[in-house]
Order: structure tokens, then C-alpha cells, then sequence
């Protein structure tokens, strides 16, 4: 027998045990629970870059807090992440269009938006930040002076009541800290996390982040409100899957690890029972 012959048995045999075990591993994950999804064998995550709560990296591979989450509910039911890296706008609408299963990025559990789309159990609390060189943390120390926020905030209605024409509006959280730090403003109003997160990684110098004191003319301040990752309405299995997965997650305490590992507090994940805002 030559030694090209035995060079291609051997390289055979090889081939077969590896298609052979992937076979058997492949049989070996049982899914901890049935349902549809966009794609057989795939969970196709609708996710923008908000650190900490959602990445995406140009390789397709997703992270943050929501990332995690997500990717933990694929390993538990046999599926493989397919990440659809999106504009903020477009992620919600890519579940609603049915190209997406789930929608990541720190959505809130909204009335409107349990209309239209699935909310799973609570994630998460996004708590409301207040940001200045002083060590603000009352609502009451905003009056008088220019503030800023991001648009799409729970609190956004509230300040406005409260802070009228010198409450300005921003599209992202870069170009607030950017007036921030220039003195363009004298407070922002952001996530909590967000900012902890930003000055873990060097920004925000000379900024300090407080979450903002309960007081009753920003509701957000007293309740913060509930994350949660979005699913197709109309797939209650996969609801009920998520569901059971998030819990899971909460109760074994790995959600609280998964809080720490992307620079958050633990205690966020103190969500109480579920409810929806308005």
C-alpha cells in the first residue's frame, strides 16, 4: 500500500470520527423547551452598541448584560446567536417585521410597546443617574440650572413639566457627555448604569454619578424601570421559554454575576414583580 493511500485512509477515518462526534453532540443537546423561531436552529437577536447592556462586534458576536442574557437562553435550548446589529430605531421593528426573535438594548416594560410585542420577565432596573461636577442627587437641584438628557427616557415627560426651556434634548449619550464635559450644560440625567459603566472605562473625568433621590415630580426617580428583552407577540412559546430562562437566571444568582462582569451593581436585579409604565 502506498503512502498516499494509507495518507488518505488515515485523513479518511479522521473526517469520519470528527462528523461522527459532532453528530453525537449535536444529539447530546436536549432543549430545555420547543418553539419556533425565525431561523431553525438559530436565535436571531436584534441588538444595537449601548455598552453596558448591548454590544455587537463586527465579527457578529453579541455581549452587554441583554447580550449575555440572550446568549445563556440559546445554550439552555439548543440554539445557535445570530446577531442583526441594527440602529436603535430599527431594532424593534425588526422584530415586528419578523426578522428578529429578540430585540436587545435596555427596553423598557412599556404599556405601548405590550401592545404590539411579547415583554419578558424583568431583567433588570435601569436606574436614573444624575451627573455634574458637584455630586448632585435631588431632583430639586436641577431647578435653576441647564440640564440635559436623552431623549426616550422615562423621566424626559416629568423634566419637562419640571425645568421647561432649560431642559435640552440629545439623540445619544456621547453628545450629552460631550456638553457635559465642555460646561455647555451644569447637570445631565442619564442611566445609571450607562455612566458607571463609561467611567470604569476612563470616562466621565471629574464627573460624579449619583442615583437620582426619590422625589415625586419624576416618577422615575421613586420606581426605576424594568428592563426586559422583546420577543414576536404572537410566539408565546418563546415567551414562556424566555420567561423561564430569565427566572432561572435570577434565582441561581448568575444574572447578578452577569450584572458585575459589565461594571453594574448587583442590586439591579431587585426587580420585584413584573408591571409595565406608561
Amino acid at each position: 500500500m502506498t503512502t498516499l493511500r494509507i495518507r488518505s485512509i488515515v485523513g479518511l477515518a479522521a473526517l469520519t470520527v470528527a462528523l461522527t462526534a459532532s453528530a453525537v453532540a449535536a444529539q447530546a443537546c436536549t432543549p430545555a423547551h420547543t418553539f419556533k423561531t425565525v431561523a431553525d436552529g438559530k436565535l436571531t437577536v436584534a441588538i444595537y452598541e449601548y455598552p453596558p447592556f448591548s454590544t455587537a462586534s463586527s465579527d457578529g458576536k453579541i455581549g452587554g448584560v441583554d447580550g449575555e442574557i440572550a446568549k445563556k437562553f440559546a445554550e439552555k435550548n439548543c440554539l445557535t446567536v445570530v446577531a442583526a446589529v441594527v440602529d436603535p430605531a430599527a431594532t424593534i421593528q425588526y422584530v415586528l417585521s419578523g426578522k428578529a426573535d429578540l430585540a436587545a438594548g435596555d427596553w423598557y416594560r412599556t404599556a405601548e410597546r405590550a401592545k404590539v410585542l411579547g415583554l419578558s420577565w424583568p431583567t433588570y432596573l435601569d436606574q436614573m443617574g444624575i451627573y455634574s461636577k458637584t455630586g448632585y442627587s435631588k431632583v430639586e437641584d436641577l431647578v435653576g440650572k441647564k440640564v440635559g438628557t436623552v431623549s426616550g427616557f422615562l423621566w424626559v415627560a416629568d423634566l419637562q413639566k419640571l425645568l421647561g426651556s432649560n431642559l435640552k434634548l440629545y439623540q445619544n449619550p456621547v453628545a450629552l457627555a460631550q456638553d457635559l464635559e465642555a460646561g455647555r450644560i451644569d447637570v445631565a440625567v442619564d442611566s445609571f448604569g450607562t455612566g458607571a459603566y463609561a467611567q470604569k472605562k476612563g470616562g466621565y473625568a471629574g464627573i460624579i454619578i449619583k442615583v437620582a433621590e426619590p422625589d415625586p415630580r419624576v416618577q422615575s426617580s421613586i420606581q426605576a424601570a424594568q428592563a426586559n428583552l422583546l420577543y414576536t407577540k404572537a410566539n408565546a412559546d418563546l415567551g414562556k421559554a424566555l420567561d423561564a430562562s430569565i427566572q432561572e437566571l435570577h434565582k441561581s444568582g448568575e444574572l447578578k454575576e452577569i450584572l458585575k462582569a459589565n461594571g453594574l451593581d448587583p442590586s439591579g436585579t431587585d426587580v420585584g414583580e413584573p408591571r409595565v409604565v406608561n
